[in-house]
């Protein structure tokens, strides 16, 4: 029995064995997913449980259970991220002898195993083990015996048969990679290509891939740069022109199903460094290039400098490529990158190359922008390369004190509904701290924005959730605090909502090199099947404000695909509460909200499909809310160094234990303010950074912060002062070695200082000297062991009539400069010459734009006698020798001289020439060219003198530098006598002060600043200008307060009396001494002081003035060493009527507490010349009364003169109109009630009559028009209209300003509204100015017309014309009477008629009948008698008579016609008529 057992236990350990042997042939490394998935289905098989079944023959048989069919085994690749990428490929179930055959099964050809085929043959191998069944039987001891030794010879059967199938079988051929030559690190230089060799063994044929610092390399994505061959095993990686940027670790991973291999090589490029002289044999950066024939030389210039832009804006960076020689359809290779990174084209980037320039341009800038921008010019023979640094200020924040825009906004971890948004927080964090963040999205294709938190989130990462499936997003952030919000940052890059692999299936381009994962696939029909439960369920992000999970998907989960419920359970409950509620997930991630800080919880996971849920998945550890990222620890002091001009270079310390680190923010803050100012906008990793764009000269500190995910880092100590200015280097070279004068054992030499002092000043020079012999040189000897101070040199102990060369080296702090350019061979011997050798030391200062004033030395060799005097000469650098032009006429005594007259712009050259008794010696080296060009910064020497009276000049630089020192001179000599002159110097200010100015110190004073770009000025203290100092000073020892106001007073309400006065100046510390008849008063009852420094406004105030008010106030001021007095003297009849103000002011304010007058009873004319009484009220009640009366005579209200009286608003007005002496009277308005009663009277009697009148008279004259003229038949009438006339108001007429006498030929009179002068028979007399005066109560108002001229021919010629109308129509012949109308007459009767007859001369007559003139005849008898009467006779007058009659008359005036009718009748006839 026992030994049935041990033979069934081995039995099963050895299929146990075969089982683990075919399991692990889907084993790849540690990091594959397979063989986690392999070891989760063998954990799964061995969950079944044993069972024993009786069979018909009475056997026990050892069965295992069947798999639980919700429980079906799946197999599925998965990523890192525990993300299902892959597809189920078709399994399928045989018996043992099928499987058996097939492990037996040999190919006639091994070929390369593909992933499919190792996973297809692991798996259903697998499964038929398991499908064997294993048998258990009790046996006897003989027959246990036999078949143990049956094994024996089975199991040596076995293995001979395990080593054939070795041989045969390929599957036991399988090994792991295997290095057989590792590649092998190498050092090249810049330019070079390197290449990169292994050989790798292993079955199945493993695949390369190559990494560069652990990044993998894409060298189909880069064939300019890689390239990858593998060949028989062999594998290299080639890397061409290498930059100094290729130095990195390069890692060959081998991978196959058994295993997973690397090695790693080291490449370090070498930069080929300028000016150092290369061996034969060492490799050059530039090489031939022999498909042209020619080496290809690279230089860039018009180089682009550090960029400043901010947000929005657009920028172009841009350098000139010159490439020598030029071959025809040749071009370069220019390429542009940010941080080492290249650029690609896009609608923020646009490149261009016009064969000569490259040119890239940032389209709308944004923080993403900034960075190192480098130019990569490749050609066939190289490379050359230029960088700048690109800064991007934020643009201005709309709101004071927001924070500005976050930045590089990124998609991470895409599923079908759900994304993680990672963002960089800002530089500027505004006026308070970044309270958190705003993610918003927008569908692409759509410009709506939306909001995904309600609350600010602090971290900067957060979930995005509710994504629909296949759709595009871009997202973008807002920071948030106190002060409001901030712009939103650039948007993200598009992302889709799908599952990543279908993402990655529908990724465009080469496929990413092979990991070693193997998919599957599985074809079983598993619709309407509910899905296992997920696994591996685990927190991957848990912040305060939100927790993500994430899980595997459930091995068993049919076609239709799952989706998600999750469950949460808060610690120390069971109770499980489901958190999506509404919408299941589709991603096996989930980012759940609203989770209350500091609680820990518990979560689970269930699967669903349209079958049913699973059952839940194993429960995570408890989670605490709260922040697992800690904020960055601070980083180190930051050190400054100096750099440039307007830069620094920082250095600090990292942070210690920081975690996924952003990078650093710079800030500097100038000394003495309180403002931090940010460097760089964008965070940096390194800790070193230039910081540019700062103020030359400023004195400056910085602090650093730290960034994380987490937030921001406490700021950094900060670090010491530093001052904006170029770092030191050694000077340049000395030019211009010169000999100036030899004798037989010694030569005099000079020089010209070097062009750049390298930013300290010059300390010294030293000189080297060689022999000469032919054209054999010797070594080079020092002459001095201690460095000169000046520009000359004595060198002695030489040997006569040897040839030397000579050299000069100068120095600074920095140290030694390179040899200047050694002479010509100079040979010592005695020169004979007489005159005055050439003057040394040249130089300039005080340049500006019209003048430089020159300064030297005097000339080494004197010649035979004392140098006497100096010339000087100038020209433009541009002009020929023959532009030479003497500075002066006379000989100059001074080592200096100030040459005027120079154009501003333009650069000259000056030499000089020393003068003795001999003549004029030999001009010296030419000193410039020099700019005539005031600096911007150049500031001129001012005197001051402070308050003490001390007087002294002081100058100002703003470009000081490291060791730049201020040094004065008195007429261009140095100062060493402090007798005179205290010199004191704070930083970039420097003062001379005067111990004691008189006229000992007049002169030229000047002040130069070593170790700058010539920054100096000088002033001449003059007699004039130092007499005009003194008296100032004498001001400034003895000051007085000036007063801007002597003290005053003013009536204030209830008669208060306030005394003031206003100083123009006083500091905080003035007092004041208030006075009154030599006896200090002090504040209480009676007096109250004030004093108002900021104004200078000093008051004291007295609530009623008595009897022994009487005296002088003053205010006594002391302000340090200042002292002012002011005084105010009221005594007498002054005091008296002050007093009576003061009582009257309090009365007015005690009448005023009830209903009172504001404005009492007065009068006015309105412009229609009425007269109103008015009155203004106020503080009075719906219940007081008002009345009026006239002569004591109440006005009631059913009174005519209620009519008159109005009351608007607190307006009284009685409206007397038209005045006249009726009106005269005393009017009186009492207003009465509880509080009080006022009253107001006017007089309109005698002297307030006379006032009402002459405002009347005022209104009437003014309300006059201008004078106008009108003609008559009479004369000529001169009028003007008012708007109304009172008969009381004089007007006066004048004539060329003499009164006009009234008489018959000149009347003045008024007729209406209208003011006229009549001139009758105007002559030439009458000619003239007019003047109309009306009196207006005062001095009349006077209305001109000047009536000469046209005006006068107008107004005569029409007075003429009417005259001459006038006689005419008065002596026109007419006829004035007589005649009838109407004339009946009987038949046969006689007809007289007379017709008066009238003109001057007398008018001719005639008569006409029905328009025919009669004749005088028998029958009509006319006659014309008297020149006065005509008459017409008609004798027996019959019906023929009857008709119409006109008496006609005539002269030369005119004519007339009396017209009648006559008509004849017949009696008889008329009774016949009537009869009938």
């Amino acid at each position: 029995m026992s030994g049935s057992l041990q033979v069934t236990q081995k039995l099963q350990q050895q299929q146990q064995q075969q089982q683990h042997h075919f399991e692990s042939s889907c084993y790849l490394s540690t990091k594959s997913s397979v063989k986690q998935q392999s070891f989760s289905t063998y954990k799964t098989t061995s969950r079944r449980q044993k069972t024993t079944v009786k069979t018909e023959k009475s056997k026990e048989v050892l069965k295992l259970s069947p798999l639980p069919k919700r429980a079906k085994r799946t197999y599925l690749a998965m990523d890192t991220d525990k993300e299902v990428i892959g597809y189920v490929i078709p399994v399928f179930r045989a018996n043992h002898e099928v499987v058996r055959g097939l492990m037996e099964a040999q190919e006639e050809e091994v070929t390369e195993e593909g992933i499919n085929y190792v996973a297809m043959r692991n798996l259903f191998v697998r499964e038929a083990r398991e499908a064997v069944d294993v048998r258990v039987e009790k046996k006897t001891r003989t027959t246990h015996i036999r078949e143990s030794a049956e094994r024996v010879e089975l199991s040596k059967t076995m293995e001979e048969w395990t080593e054939f199938r070795k041989k045969m079988n390929p599957d036991s051929l399988t090994h792991p990679p295997e290095f057989i030559i590792k590649p092998r690190g190498q050092t090249v230089w810049e330019g070079k290509t390197v290449k990169l060799h292994c050989t790798v063994a292993g079955w199945p044929k493993p695949r390369i891939a190559w990494y560069k610092n652990n990044v993998l390399i894409d060298a189909k994505a880069h064939p300019e740069k890689y390239t990858v061959e593998s060949s028989f095993n062999m594998h290299s990686l080639e890397i061409k022109n290498c930059d100094f940027i290729d130095t990195a670790q390069y890692h060959a991973s081998a991978l196959n199903v058994k295993g997973e291999i690397s090695s790693v090589a080291t490449v370090v490029v070498k930069r080929f460094q300028e000016g150092e002289e290369a061996g034969p044999l060492d490799p050059k950066p530039h090489g031939f290039c022999a498909e042209h024939g020619v080496t290809f030389q690279t230089t860039i210039i018009d180089k682009f400098e550090v960029a400043f832009g901010s947000e929005g804006e657009t920028m172009s960076l841009g350098c000139t490529v010159i490439i020598y020689p030029t071959v025809k359809k040749y071009q370069p290779e220019v390429v542009w990158s940010r941080n080492s990174v290249p650029l690609k084209p896009s609608k923020w980037v646009h490149t261009h190359w016009s064969g000569e320039r490259a040119t890239l341009t940032l389209v709308h800038l944004n923080k993403e922008d900034e960075g190192m921008y480098t130019l990569r010019v490749n050609t066939k023979s190289g490379f050359d390369t230029y960088s700048a640094y690109v800064f991007v200020r934020d643009s201005d924040v709309e709101v004071e004190g927001v924070p500005v825009a976050p930045l590089d906004v990124r998609c991470h971890d895409a599923n079908k509904d759900y994304v993680v948004v990672t963002w960089k927080q800002p530089a500027v964090e505004g006026s308070s701290s970044i309270l958190g963040y705003y993610i918003d999205r927008c569908e692409v294709g759509t410009h709506h924005w939306a909001q995904c938190n309600d609350a600010p989130v602090k971290y900067a990462r957060f979930p995005v959730t509710g994504l629909v499936e296949g759709r595009s997003y871009v997202f973008r952030v807002r920071a948030l605090n106190k002060e409001g919000v901030s712009r939103p940052s650039r948007v993200s890059e598009a992302v889709v909502a799908m599952d990543p692999s279908d993402r990655a299936r529908l990724r465009a381009g080469p496929s990413a090199p092979w990991t070693g994962m193997i998919k599957f696939t599985e074809e079983d029909p598993t619709v309407g099947i509910v899905p296992g439960e997920p696994s591996d369920v685990v927190v991957t992000e848990a912040t305060k404000s939100y927790v993500v999970l994430a899980w595997k998907p459930p091995i068993q989960r049919g076609h239709e695909g799952v989706m998600y419920y999750i469950e949460k359970c808060m610690s120390g409950t069971d109770t499980w509460q489901r958190v999506n509620t509404g919408m299941p997930v589709k991603s096996p991630r989930f980012a759940m909200f609203d989770l209350e800080e500091g609680n820990s919880y518990s979560f689970r996971v269930r699967c669903c499909n349209s079958a049913g849920v699973s059952e839940p998945s194993v429960t995570t550890g408890e989670t605490t809310v709260g922040d697992k990222l800690d904020l960055p620890s601070v980083p180190g002091n930051p050190v400054p160094t100096r750099n440039t001009d307007t830069s620094v270079v920082v250095f600090w310390a990292a942070s210690k234990d920081v975690k996924h680190l952003v990078g650093y923010y710079i800030e500097y803050s100038v000394v003495g303010t309180e403002e931090w100012i940010p460097c760089n906008n964008k965070p940096v990793k390194q800790t070193r950074f230039v910081c540019h764009g700062l103020t030359t000269g400023s004195n400056c500190v910085f602090r650093v912060k730290a960034v994380n995910a987490a937030g921001y880092s406490q700021s950094s100590s900060n670090s010491d002062a530093v001052v904006v200015q170029a770092a030191i280097s050694v000077p340049g070279k000395a030019t211009g070695v010169t000999l100036l004068e030899a004798v037989k054992d010694y030569m005099m030499l000079a020089w010209t200082e070097p062009a750049s002092n390298g930013g300290a000043d010059i300390r010294g020079y030293f000189v080297d000297y060689r022999t000469v012999k032919g054209d054999v040189v010797g070594k080079w000897h020092e002459l001095n062991l201690k460095a000169l101070t000046t520009t000359s040199y004595k060198a002695e102990n030489l040997k006569e009539n040897v040839f030397y060369q000579f050299q000069v080296r100068a120095m600074n702090m920095a140290g030694v400069s390179k040899a200047s350019q050694p002479t010509s061979a100079l040979e010592c011997k005695e020169w004979t010459i007489t005159v005055a050798g050439p003057p040394v030391g040249l130089r300039v200062l005080e340049v500006r734009d019209t003048s430089a004033v020159v300064l030297w030395e005097p000339p080494a060799f004197n010649g035979r006698t004392p140098v006497n005097g100096y010339y000087m000469d100038v020209k433009k650098a541009s002009a020929g020798e023959e532009g030479w032009k003497a500075a002066h006429e006379k000989v100059n005594k001074m080592k200096y001289m100030k040459v005027t007259g120079l154009k501003s712009g333009t650069s000259y050259v000056f030499r000089v020439r020393a003068q003795n008794l001999a003549g004029v010696g030999k001009p010296s080296a030419v000193l410039g060219p020099i700019l005539a060009q005031t600096s911007p910064d150049t500031k001129e020497i001012y005197v001051d003198v402070d308050d003490d009276g001390v007087i002294s000049m002081i100058f100002e630089c703003s470009e000081m530098k490291e060791g730049s020192e201020f040094v004065w001179s008195k007429n261009y000599q140095t100062i060493t006598d402090t007798s005179r002159l205290t010199i004191v110097t704070e930083r970039g200010r420097s003062r001379a002060i005067f111990n004691n100015p008189s006229v000992e110190d007049l002169g030229i004073f000047s002040c130069v600043v070593t170790n700058t770009d010539g920054f100096s000025s000088s002033y001449t203290l003059t007699e004039e200008s130092l007499k005009r100092l003194l008296d100032i000073s004498h001001e400034h020892k003895f000051p007085v307060i000036p007063f801007k106001s002597e003290m005053g007073m003013e009536l204030l309400e209830k008669g208060r009396v306030r005394f003031w006065t206003q100083v123009e100046k006083c500091t905080s510390a003035c007092q004041v001494d208030y006075v009154f008849n030599d006896v200090l008063i002090t504040q209480g009852k009676k007096y109250t002081m004030n004093f108002d420094k900021s104004t200078g406004i000093i008051e004291m105030f007295m609530d009623s003035l008595e009897v022994s008010d009487e005296g002088t106030f003053t205010f006594n001021l002391v302000d340090g060493k200042a002292k002012g007095t002011t005084s105010l003297v009221l005594i007498g009849d002054e005091f008296r009527e002050l007093q009576k103000k003061s009582e009257f002011e309090r009365a007015e304010w005690v009448r005023k507490q009830g209903p009172h007058f504001v404005e009492y009873l007065g009068f006015t004319v309105t412009k229609e010349c009425n007269v109103l009484l008015k009155c203004k009220i106020g503080n009075v009640r719906p219940e007081t009364e008002i009345t009026w009366s006239k002569d004591s005579i109440e006005i009631a209200e059913d009174d005519e003169d209620a009519k008159k009286i109005e009351k608007k608003d607190s307006d009284l007005t009685f409206n007397i109109g038209k005045i006249s002496k009726a009106d005269a009277g005393t009017y009186e308005v009492i207003l009465r009630d509880d509080r009080g009663k006022d009253k107001s009277i006017f007089s309109l009697m005698d002297a307030g009559y006379q006032a009402v009148m002459n405002e009347l008279f005022r209104v009437i004259a003014n309300s006059s028009t201008d004078i106008k003229v009108i003609s008559t038949e009479h004369g000529i009438i001169l009028y003007s209209e008012v708007t109304y006339y009172n008969e009381e108001q004089r007007v006066g007429w004048l004539h060329k300003d003499a009164k006009i006498a009234a008489s018959e030929r000149v009347k003045s009179g008024v007729t209406g509204e209208q003011l006229w002068l009549k001139i009758n028979e105007p002559t030439e007399k009458d000619k003239g100015k007019y003047s109309m005066d009306i009196f207006d109560g005062k001095d009349g108002v006077k209305r001109a017309f000047d009536l000469t001229g046209k005006a006068w021919e107008e107004a005569f010629e029409e007075f003429q014309r009417l005259k001459m109308a006038a006689i005419a129509e008065r002596n026109r012949a007419r006829v004035i009477g007589g005649l009838p109308d109407v004339v009946a007459i009987q038949e046969g009767k006689s007809l007289n008629l007379t017709g008066n007859v009238w003109g001057e001369p007398t008018p001719e007559v005639s008569w006409t009948k029905n328009d025919k003139e009669l004749v005088s005849n028998e029958r009509y008898q006319l006659k014309f008698e008297h020149g006065k009467f005509a008459s017409i006779t008609i004798a027996a007058v019959t019906t023929t008579d009857s008709g119409k009659y006109a008496l006609l008359v005539k002269n030369k005036y005119g004519k007339e016609a009396g017209e009648f009718t006559v008509s004849v009748y017949n009696p008889e006839e008329e009774e016949n008529k009537e009869k009938k």
